[in-house]
Parts: structure tokens; C-alpha cells; sequence
């Protein structure tokens, strides 16, 4: 099955490109991020997103970033706001790589 993700690399070269959501941090840096998934839990909407710098640098992959998906004035925009509860992240973690446990390797710390 991996083969089949290796043979179709070009292809997902493109895909991608849809999949990248540009955040500003602190600093008011741009960051990209690659979208991986939207996750429903309690009512409230969660995205998971992977930093593509990392990606670039660590073929392994790295740490993913969990934001929750906050309603705007603008149906144009969309805001995303960290999340302080623990229980919530790894709840939506497990969702997460429950829905994703073919695709990646998920490393327990």
C-alpha cells in the first residue's frame, strides 16, 4: 500500500498545494501549515494541522497542531483559536489517529 502512495507522489504534489493554510503567529510571521483534517467533537469544530517546514526537514514527520475553528462575521474567513484543555486536545488527537492509523505512524511519548 505504501507503494501506492510513492508511485502517485506527483499527484499529491498538487493536492497539496489546496491543503496549505498560511496562520501568522506571535510575531506576526507567516507560517504555512498542511491541512490534514477536520475533527467534530462536542459540538465545537477542530483542525488538525501539520507545519510544513517540519515536514520538509524530519521525513518522520512531527508534532501536529490542534486549533479550534471559531465562527466570524465573514463567511469568507475563518478564525482559529488555540485550545488551553488537555482532555479536549487528546480527545480529538485520538479521533484523529483513529481516522488516520493506515496513513501514519504515530510515535506514543
Amino acid at each position: 500500500m505504501s507503494d501506492d502512495v510513492n508511485n502517485n507522489s506527483e499527484d499529491m504534489e498538487n493536492e497539496e498545494v489546496d491543503n496549505i493554510i498560511v496562520l501568522n503567529d506571535e510575531d506576526g510571521n507567516e507560517v504555512e501549515f498542511e491541512f490534514l483534517d477536520l475533527i467534530e467533537y462536542e459540538g465545537e469544530e477542530y483542525v488538525v494541522l501539520l507545519p510544513s517546514e517540519e515536514e520538509e526537514d524530519d521525513e518522520e514527520g512531527g508534532e501536529v497542531l490542534i486549533l479550534k475553528l471559531e465562527d466570524t462575521d465573514s463567511e469568507d474567513t475563518e478564525s482559529y483559536v488555540s485550545v488551553d484543555d488537555d482532555e479536549v486536545l487528546n480527545k480529538v488527537f485520538e479521533i484523529f489517529k483513529e481516522k488516520f492509523k493506515d496513513e501514519f505512524n504515530f510515535i506514543d511519548e
